[in-house]
């Protein structure tokens, strides 16, 4: 069990990642919020996927999985707990890390982190554990963490970091949060980036070919792509791991958003360092 003691985590990657005047981050985020046009909220949105880049390259993005959770809980309401999947970019630890704690803080300020939540899923597989280490210096999560407290100011927070991308600790996963969401209103959000590569043509047409199989929920097909010469989602255990939650709760497709990739809006990128961000819902 995760024990309750006070214990504040804070967003290490502020004035990095995104601004640290609460005022400025704060604008940021409503600006991308107001500038994405999303279809029209009609079933509840029960996972999603959200870029983690820097907000000047991804935000826009981010910014659109963000207004269809907005617009979608305005007609459904919201969750009581929101489950950020992330990975570590230092590629540390195996299963999935819960990040412990009671308060998360941002430039925004505070966001509870449910421990009843956390223990539920520490409780539902020994691949579960609570383990702050990996989360140290990470930024896949904390990036999202601003867009939550802005859309969805009353939720609290579970952080979990996917380490190995072995089918066990994803499956283990996915029914945990698929149990879970029979007791409890959750969201899912799976923060990952798309291919990183030298080639903007090569990234745009990979991405498309992926972003493709997310939204017929093939999961199978976008494991068999992903390689770690050839890694189509930095973030691929988070990805499966939504798909699959949202594939045992009934949904059937896929929404593609917005894609974009960092040779879109910076063209002097190309043929240097082009990232993929897309942005995905999974509805029921």
């Amino acid at each position: 069990m995760i024990k309750a003691q006070k214990v504040i985590r804070s967003a290490l990657g502020a004035g990095r990642w995104f601004p640290s005047n609460r005022v400025e981050l704060a604008e940021s985020i409503q600006g991308y919020i107001k500038e994405a046009f999303v279809p029209e909220a009609t079933d509840p949105i029960v996972a999603a996927i959200a870029p983690h880049a820097g907000y000047l390259y991804s935000g826009q993005v981010a910014g659109y999985t963000y207004r269809a959770i907005q617009e979608t809980i305005a007609v459904h309401g919201a969750p009581e707990t929101v489950v950020v999947l992330g990975f570590s970019h230092k590629g540390e630890g195996q299963g999935v890390a819960l990040m412990d704690g009671t308060t998360f803080v941002t430039p925004l300020g505070e966001i509870a982190m449910d421990t009843d939540v956390a223990s539920l899923l520490t409780a539902a597989d020994p691949r579960i554990r609570p383990d702050y280490r990996p989360h140290m210096g990470e930024h896949s999560l904390e990036n999202q963490i601003p867009f939550i407290q802005t859309v969805l100011p009353s939720a609290s927070l579970v952080m979990a970091l996917i380490g190995a991308r072995d089918s066990a600790s994803l499956d283990a996963l996915a029914k945990a949060l698929n149990t879970l969401a029979g007791k409890k209103k959750i969201l899912v959000i799976a923060s990952s980036d798309m291919l990183h590569d030298s080639s903007y043509e090569k990234v745009r047409k990979t991405d498309q070919a992926t972003l493709r199989k997310v939204v017929a929920m093939d999961t199978m097909g976008v494991m068999h792509d992903w390689d770690y010469s050839q890694q189509i989602f930095c973030g691929i255990g988070p990805v499966i791991t939504a798909m699959k939650y949202s594939q045992l709760r009934g949904v059937a497709k896929g929404t593609l958003l917005r894609y974009r990739n960092s040779g879109d809006d910076f063209p002097e990128s190309r043929g240097q360092w082009v990232v993929g961000y897309g942005a995905v819902t999974f509805s029921v």
